[in-house]
């Protein structure tokens, strides 16, 4: 069993032990800290709730309501819903908050809860911490009988959340509409298969197979939109000759694509294509984290605006949107965060501009993949000791290659022309993550085996 308590939210497998799995008295816990801080932050006694598919769900969900209604706070609870769509909703409902209920792409067994600020947008480093000082001490206060919140169920939002998209000046549904696509889809079960069938007959899609559409949790595979995980989607895409097919995450905040010819798009790519067409429309700057793809910066230096990297984490990224003014930006794990609409990865929208993009480009979807710069990340990690300084071996990694551009805002991450390594330390386990970059599979392997050499040489030297 496991419960990993992070900034962002608490997260872990549902049963077990008190403390050790995601158990209701550990529910109950986290989300009177998280009350107890949202209403101490903003004077709102009102947050929103919503949740992803997954079989623990129901239960979750009213632990947390329960939980929030004894502290005398007002609950919107908008039901199976997505992690946009509640971000959406708690600045629309001038709440102190939201929670969502999801453990994105983790299997089935797993839950969380995000914690959202008044914003709709993930909590700070600082007020993560602070949340769980309070989870800490049991720092919170129940309220009397007669001040007990009240629970609302609000099912407008999936209706709201569109309109919101449709209504934006460069998703084109006109076009769409014309371009007549022949769409697969995977939602794996979960709330995708609810809010992507209502989006794409918003737009005037009216060709679209289904694929694990159920939102009963059952999850038909993993549900990390990774290729080895959407081959019965490629299949399909083949076998209805469809144009061309989109896969969701259960809480439907990453998108990934597959082509016409059953290839992967792929999900470094989702915010390349989409930051390509709003590019062409209106000049600006983007911003990823470092982990991801350099054709983001490629296609945004092309364009005329500048790029920015960010540390790993939806929450870095958005600070960085924010400080250089970016018009796109997001994750290369298939985020795309369109400040237009609201500061969180959000596939709906990615959907709405991506096919608006694909309707004006007219042509197949691997033309359009096609004429991206082409590279290739080679995910890689080292396993140390416990007691190893890992900080102080990136410093003598850092020292060796002083003389390249780097950067130390997150790990480190040297660059070689086009060519990059990014390096970081995992925070639950004692391991380093090599990422590394390059125009083909051997390249970006080889650049990721040079460091891994370098890094055992000086772990020989000590």
């Amino acid at each position: 069993m496991t419960l990993i308590k992070s900034i962002s939210g608490i997260r872990g497998t549902i049963g077990g032990k008190v403390g050790e799995g995601l158990t209701p008295l550990d529910i109950v816990k986290f989300t009177s800290a998280y009350g107890t801080w949202a209403v101490k932050k903003t004077g709102i006694k009102k947050i929103i709730l919503g949740r992803d598919a997954r079989i623990s769900g129901s239960m979750v969900n009213g632990l947390v309501c329960g939980t929030l209604q004894g502290l005398g706070i007002d609950v919107i609870d908008l039901g199976l819903s997505t992690t946009p769509t509640v971000e959406v909703a708690v600045p629309a409902e001038h709440a102190a908050g939201g929670i969502i209920l999801t453990a994105s792409h983790n299997p089935k067994q797993w839950n969380a809860l995000k914690l959202l600020n008044a914003d709709g947008e993930f909590i700070s480093d600082a007020e993560g911490k602070e949340v769980l000082e309070i989870a800490e001490n049991s720092d919170f206060k129940f309220a009397d009988v007669n001040d007990i919140g009240k629970v609302f169920t609000d099912n407008n939002y999936l209706k709201q959340h569109i309109d919101k998209i449709l209504a934006l000046p460069l998703v084109d549904a006109g076009a769409i509409a014309k371009a007549d696509f022949k769409i697969v889809i995977d939602c794996v079960n979960s709330t995708g298969g609810i809010f992507v069938p209502a989006l794409l007959k918003a737009l005037g899609v009216t060709t679209v197979y289904e694929l694990f559409c159920e939102p009963d949790g059952n999850f038909a595979h993993n549900p990390e939109p990774l290729p080895e995980n959407l081959t019965a989607l490629s299949k399909e895409v083949l076998h209805k000759r469809a144009d061309l097919g989109i896969a969701v995450d259960p809480d439907v905040d990453r998108l990934c694509f597959v082509c016409e010819d059953g290839n992967m798009f792929g999900e470094e790519y989702t915010l390349v294509a989409v930051a390509d067409y709003v590019l062409k429309n209106k000049k600006g700057n983007t911003v990823s984290n470092l982990s991801s793809t350099r054709a983001l910066r490629d296609v945004t230096e092309k364009a005329g605006g500048e790029y920015h990297a960010a540390a790993v984490g939806e929450v870095n990224v958005v600070n960085k949107m924010k400080e250089v003014n970016a018009v796109i930006g997001g994750e290369g794990n298939g985020g795309v965060i369109y400040p237009e609409l609201h500061y969180g990865r959000d596939a709906l929208v990615g959907i709405a501009l991506f096919l608006t993009h694909l309707a004006k480009y007219g042509k197949p979807v691997s033309i359009l993949r096609s004429s991206y710069p082409g590279y290739f990340i080679s995910k890689n990690k080292i396993t140390l000791t416990p007691e190893m300084d890992i900080d102080g071996l990136l410093l003598k990694v850092e020292d060796k290659y002083k003389k390249q551009p780097y950067s130390t805002i997150d790990g480190l991450k040297i660059e070689f022309d086009k060519e990059w390594v990014h390096l970081r330390k995992s925070n639950t386990e004692p391991i380093i993550r090599i990422y590394s970059e390059g125009n083909s599979e051997t390249v970006a392997n080889n650049l990721a085996s040079k460091i891994i050499a370098d890094i055992k040489e000086i772990l020989k030297l000590r």
